[in-house]
Protein backbone atom coordinates (compact mmCIF):
# COMPACT_ATOMS: atom_id res chain seq x y z
CA UNK A 1 0.00 0.00 0.00
CA UNK A 2 1.58 3.36 -1.13
CA UNK A 3 1.60 6.01 1.34
CA UNK A 4 1.27 9.78 1.71
CA UNK A 5 3.78 11.57 -0.38
CA UNK A 6 5.64 13.86 2.25
CA UNK A 7 5.74 17.56 1.21
CA UNK A 8 9.06 18.87 -0.23
CA UNK A 9 10.27 22.48 -0.27
CA UNK A 10 11.68 21.60 -3.72
CA UNK A 11 11.19 25.33 -4.52
CA UNK A 12 13.09 26.76 -1.71
CA UNK A 13 16.34 27.48 -3.78
CA UNK A 14 13.98 29.50 -6.76
CA UNK A 15 15.74 32.72 -7.73
CA UNK A 16 14.91 35.55 -9.29
CA UNK A 17 11.29 36.43 -9.70
CA UNK A 18 8.18 34.48 -10.42
CA UNK A 19 4.58 36.68 -12.09
CA UNK A 20 1.32 34.82 -11.69
CA UNK A 21 -1.14 36.29 -14.11
CA UNK A 22 -4.44 35.48 -12.29
CA UNK A 23 -4.80 33.97 -8.65
CA UNK A 24 -8.28 32.85 -9.35
CA UNK A 25 -8.82 29.35 -7.79
CA UNK A 26 -6.36 27.46 -9.88
CA UNK A 27 -3.98 30.18 -9.82
CA UNK A 28 -4.69 30.88 -5.74
CA UNK A 29 -4.14 26.82 -5.64
CA UNK A 30 -0.94 26.95 -6.83
CA UNK A 31 0.50 30.04 -4.94
CA UNK A 32 -0.43 28.62 -1.72
CA UNK A 33 1.24 25.17 -3.22
CA UNK A 34 4.53 27.06 -4.05
CA UNK A 35 5.19 29.03 -0.53
CA UNK A 36 4.27 25.60 1.14
CA UNK A 37 7.02 24.00 -0.78
CA UNK A 38 9.35 26.70 0.62
CA UNK A 39 9.26 29.53 -2.29
CA UNK A 40 9.97 32.92 -0.50
CA UNK A 41 6.85 34.98 -0.49
CA UNK A 42 9.57 38.37 -1.32
CA UNK A 43 9.77 36.35 -5.13
CA UNK A 44 6.33 36.53 -5.68
CA UNK A 45 4.28 38.64 -7.70
CA UNK A 46 0.69 38.55 -8.56
CA UNK A 47 -1.34 40.48 -11.46
CA UNK A 48 -4.76 40.10 -10.45
CA UNK A 49 -7.79 42.66 -10.46
CA UNK A 50 -9.90 41.17 -8.13
CA UNK A 51 -7.87 39.63 -5.38
CA UNK A 52 -9.51 37.03 -2.79
CA UNK A 53 -8.52 38.55 0.65
CA UNK A 54 -6.13 35.67 0.94
CA UNK A 55 -4.54 36.69 -1.80
CA UNK A 56 -4.25 40.35 -0.58
CA UNK A 57 -3.10 38.92 3.25
CA UNK A 58 0.39 37.47 1.21
CA UNK A 59 1.24 41.16 0.57
CA UNK A 60 2.15 41.68 4.50
CA UNK A 61 4.61 38.54 4.20
CA UNK A 62 6.58 39.83 1.29
CA UNK A 63 4.59 38.86 -1.90
CA UNK A 64 4.00 42.37 -4.81
CA UNK A 65 0.28 42.68 -5.72
CA UNK A 66 -0.36 44.54 -8.85
CA UNK A 67 2.64 46.19 -9.68
CA UNK A 68 2.83 49.49 -11.33
CA UNK A 69 2.79 49.88 -14.47
CA UNK A 70 3.62 52.88 -16.77
CA UNK A 71 6.07 54.27 -18.89
CA UNK A 72 8.49 54.83 -16.36
CA UNK A 73 8.16 51.23 -15.06
CA UNK A 74 10.57 49.31 -16.95
CA UNK A 75 9.93 45.57 -15.75
CA UNK A 76 12.91 43.47 -15.74
CA UNK A 77 12.36 39.90 -16.57
CA UNK A 78 11.21 37.32 -14.69
CA UNK A 79 12.56 33.78 -14.10
CA UNK A 80 9.03 32.10 -14.47
CA UNK A 81 5.12 33.79 -15.58
CA UNK A 82 2.46 31.16 -15.38
CA UNK A 83 -0.32 32.27 -16.40
CA UNK A 84 -3.70 31.32 -15.18
CA UNK A 85 -6.40 33.92 -16.65
CA UNK A 86 -9.82 32.70 -17.94
CA UNK A 87 -8.84 31.87 -22.05
CA UNK A 88 -11.09 34.16 -23.34
CA UNK A 89 -9.11 37.07 -21.56
CA UNK A 90 -5.75 35.72 -23.71
CA UNK A 91 -5.70 37.87 -26.56
CA UNK A 92 -5.36 41.03 -24.00
CA UNK A 93 -3.57 39.19 -21.24
CA UNK A 94 -0.50 37.31 -23.00
CA UNK A 95 1.14 40.25 -25.10
CA UNK A 96 1.94 42.75 -22.50
CA UNK A 97 3.98 40.13 -20.70
CA UNK A 98 6.36 40.27 -23.31
CA UNK A 99 8.08 42.60 -21.33
CA UNK A 100 9.13 40.69 -18.33
CA UNK A 101 10.31 37.45 -20.85
CA UNK A 102 14.31 37.53 -20.89
CA UNK A 103 16.51 34.76 -22.19
CA UNK A 104 16.21 32.64 -19.75
CA UNK A 105 12.36 32.92 -18.44
CA UNK A 106 10.26 30.01 -18.67
CA UNK A 107 6.75 30.69 -19.73
CA UNK A 108 4.25 28.50 -18.25
CA UNK A 109 0.65 28.48 -19.08
CA UNK A 110 -2.39 26.37 -17.50
CA UNK A 111 -5.38 28.33 -19.73
CA UNK A 112 -7.42 25.40 -21.12
CA UNK A 113 -7.31 25.07 -25.13
CA UNK A 114 -4.65 28.00 -26.03
CA UNK A 115 -2.08 26.08 -27.37
CA UNK A 116 1.88 26.67 -27.93
CA UNK A 117 1.48 28.13 -31.31
CA UNK A 118 -0.74 30.85 -29.90
CA UNK A 119 0.90 32.01 -27.26
CA UNK A 120 4.11 32.04 -29.24
CA UNK A 121 2.29 34.17 -31.47
CA UNK A 122 1.99 36.79 -28.71
CA UNK A 123 5.37 36.37 -26.91
CA UNK A 124 8.85 36.97 -27.61
CA UNK A 125 10.50 34.69 -30.42
CA UNK A 126 12.44 32.02 -28.53
CA UNK A 127 10.56 31.68 -25.41
CA UNK A 128 10.25 28.56 -23.34
CA UNK A 129 6.91 27.72 -23.01
CA UNK A 130 4.98 25.19 -21.16
CA UNK A 131 1.26 24.34 -21.88
CA UNK A 132 -0.41 22.58 -19.18
CA UNK A 133 -3.92 21.45 -18.25
CA UNK A 134 -4.50 20.67 -14.49
CA UNK A 135 -8.20 19.75 -13.05
CA UNK A 136 -10.17 20.83 -10.15
CA UNK A 137 -8.51 18.33 -7.39
CA UNK A 138 -5.77 20.98 -7.75
CA UNK A 139 -7.65 22.78 -4.99
CA UNK A 140 -6.76 20.29 -2.42
CA UNK A 141 -3.26 19.56 -3.85
CA UNK A 142 -4.37 16.58 -5.17
CA UNK A 143 -4.72 17.08 -9.24
CA UNK A 144 -2.96 15.40 -11.89
CA UNK A 145 -1.65 18.06 -14.57
CA UNK A 146 -0.43 17.43 -17.92
CA UNK A 147 2.62 19.14 -19.65
CA UNK A 148 3.92 19.78 -23.12
CA UNK A 149 6.76 22.34 -23.38
CA UNK A 150 7.59 23.81 -27.14
CA UNK A 151 11.10 23.64 -28.26
CA UNK A 152 13.17 26.38 -26.61
CA UNK A 153 12.43 24.54 -23.22
CA UNK A 154 15.40 23.87 -21.46
CA UNK A 155 16.21 20.69 -19.39
CA UNK A 156 16.24 23.42 -16.36
CA UNK A 157 13.12 25.15 -17.08
CA UNK A 158 11.74 21.86 -18.01
CA UNK A 159 12.45 20.82 -14.56
CA UNK A 160 11.54 24.30 -12.62
CA UNK A 161 7.76 23.55 -14.56
CA UNK A 162 7.51 19.86 -13.43
CA UNK A 163 8.32 21.59 -9.47
CA UNK A 164 5.95 24.46 -10.03
CA UNK A 165 2.92 22.37 -11.10
CA UNK A 166 4.10 19.63 -8.59
CA UNK A 167 2.49 22.16 -5.57
CA UNK A 168 -0.96 21.34 -6.79
CA UNK A 169 -0.50 17.27 -7.71
CA UNK A 170 1.18 14.71 -9.57
CA UNK A 171 2.48 15.97 -13.07
CA UNK A 172 3.04 13.90 -16.45
CA UNK A 173 4.66 14.89 -19.41
CA UNK A 174 3.73 14.60 -23.21
CA UNK A 175 5.64 15.25 -26.58
CA UNK A 176 3.10 15.34 -28.69
CA UNK A 177 0.74 18.79 -28.09
CA UNK A 178 -2.06 17.08 -30.23
CA UNK A 179 -3.02 14.38 -27.05
CA UNK A 180 -3.78 17.36 -24.93
CA UNK A 181 -7.04 17.47 -26.20
CA UNK A 182 -8.08 13.63 -24.62
CA UNK A 183 -6.13 14.87 -21.86
CA UNK A 184 -8.59 17.64 -21.74
CA UNK A 185 -11.32 15.64 -22.30
CA UNK A 186 -10.23 12.35 -19.75
CA UNK A 187 -8.41 14.40 -16.59
CA UNK A 188 -9.89 17.93 -17.13
CA UNK A 189 -13.53 16.98 -17.17
CA UNK A 190 -12.69 13.84 -15.44
CA UNK A 191 -13.63 15.54 -12.24
CA UNK A 192 -16.93 16.02 -13.30
CA UNK A 193 -17.89 12.57 -14.42
CA UNK A 194 -16.91 11.56 -10.69
CA UNK A 195 -19.38 13.57 -9.13
CA UNK A 196 -21.83 12.42 -11.52
CA UNK A 197 -21.41 8.96 -10.66
CA UNK A 198 -22.05 10.01 -7.02
CA UNK A 199 -24.98 12.12 -8.00
CA UNK A 200 -26.51 9.12 -9.38
CA UNK A 201 -26.41 6.88 -6.75
CA UNK A 202 -27.73 9.23 -4.83
CA UNK A 203 -30.54 9.09 -6.91
CA UNK A 204 -30.62 5.63 -7.34
CA UNK A 205 -30.33 4.78 -3.62
CA UNK A 206 -33.47 7.24 -3.17
CA UNK A 207 -35.24 4.94 -5.98
CA UNK A 208 -34.42 1.64 -3.56
CA UNK A 209 -36.33 3.09 -0.55
CA UNK A 210 -32.93 5.05 0.90
CA UNK A 211 -33.69 8.43 2.67
CA UNK A 212 -32.17 11.03 0.74
CA UNK A 213 -29.82 12.19 3.49
CA UNK A 214 -28.46 8.85 3.76
CA UNK A 215 -28.18 7.74 0.33
CA UNK A 216 -26.26 11.27 0.14
CA UNK A 217 -23.78 10.46 2.27
CA UNK A 218 -23.52 6.42 1.60
CA UNK A 219 -22.91 7.99 -2.29
CA UNK A 220 -20.02 10.44 -0.96
CA UNK A 221 -18.51 8.35 1.05
CA UNK A 222 -18.34 5.45 -0.76
CA UNK A 223 -16.73 7.36 -4.13
CA UNK A 224 -14.63 9.07 -1.72
CA UNK A 225 -13.36 5.94 -0.04
CA UNK A 226 -12.97 4.29 -3.14
CA UNK A 227 -11.23 7.15 -4.83
CA UNK A 228 -8.16 7.24 -2.24
CA UNK A 229 -7.94 3.49 -1.90
CA UNK A 230 -7.32 3.51 -5.89
CA UNK A 231 -4.54 6.38 -4.71
CA UNK A 232 -2.59 4.74 -1.75
CA UNK A 233 -2.96 1.10 -3.83
CA UNK A 234 -0.19 -0.58 -6.14
CA UNK A 235 -3.47 -2.51 -7.51
CA UNK A 236 -4.54 -1.13 -10.54
CA UNK A 237 -8.32 -0.21 -11.14
CA UNK A 238 -9.55 -3.37 -12.63
CA UNK A 239 -7.95 -5.59 -9.92
CA UNK A 240 -9.26 -3.52 -7.38
CA UNK A 241 -12.87 -3.75 -8.43
CA UNK A 242 -12.29 -7.93 -9.05
CA UNK A 243 -11.54 -7.82 -5.60
CA UNK A 244 -14.92 -6.31 -4.88
CA UNK A 245 -16.46 -8.94 -6.78
CA UNK A 246 -17.83 -12.08 -5.64
CA UNK A 247 -19.28 -14.86 -8.18
CA UNK A 248 -22.92 -14.74 -8.48
CA UNK A 249 -23.45 -11.49 -5.47
CA UNK A 250 -24.75 -8.77 -5.42
CA UNK A 251 -21.68 -6.89 -7.00
CA UNK A 252 -21.33 -8.83 -9.93
CA UNK A 253 -25.45 -8.59 -10.34
CA UNK A 254 -24.74 -4.34 -10.55
CA UNK A 255 -21.76 -4.94 -12.31
CA UNK A 256 -23.59 -7.28 -15.39
CA UNK A 257 -25.96 -4.00 -16.10
CA UNK A 258 -22.93 -1.46 -15.73
CA UNK A 259 -20.65 -3.34 -18.00
CA UNK A 260 -22.83 -4.56 -20.25
CA UNK A 261 -24.26 -3.50 -23.78
CA UNK A 262 -24.36 -0.06 -23.89
CA UNK A 263 -23.00 0.10 -20.25
CA UNK A 264 -20.58 2.31 -18.52
CA UNK A 265 -17.44 1.61 -20.75
CA UNK A 266 -19.71 2.48 -24.06
CA UNK A 267 -21.10 5.85 -22.21
CA UNK A 268 -18.16 6.85 -21.17
CA UNK A 269 -16.51 5.90 -24.43
CA UNK A 270 -18.77 8.34 -26.09
CA UNK A 271 -18.25 11.09 -23.28
CA UNK A 272 -14.67 11.24 -23.47
CA UNK A 273 -14.99 11.21 -27.09
CA UNK A 274 -17.40 14.29 -27.16
CA UNK A 275 -15.09 16.47 -24.84
CA UNK A 276 -12.36 15.43 -27.03
CA UNK A 277 -13.77 16.77 -30.05
CA UNK A 278 -15.29 19.88 -28.35
CA UNK A 279 -11.94 20.33 -26.99
CA UNK A 280 -10.33 20.99 -30.39
CA UNK A 281 -13.49 22.94 -31.55
CA UNK A 282 -12.61 25.41 -28.50
CA UNK A 283 -8.80 25.40 -29.29
CA UNK A 284 -9.35 26.36 -33.23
Amino acid sequence: MKKPAANSKTLGKFSGQLLLVGAGKMGGAMLDGWIARGLAPRRIAIIEPQPAKSVKALTRRGVTLNPKKGPKAKAAPAAAIVIAVKPQTAPEAVPPLGLQVGKSTLVLSIMAGRTLGFLQDRLPAGTAIVRAMPNTPAAIGRGITVAVANAHVSARQRKLATDLLAAIGKVEWVSDEGVIDAVTALSGSGPAYVFLLAEAMTKAGIAAGLPADLAGRLARETVAGSGELLHRSDLDAATLRQNVTSPGGTTAAALQVLMGPAGFDELLTKAIAAATRRSRELAG
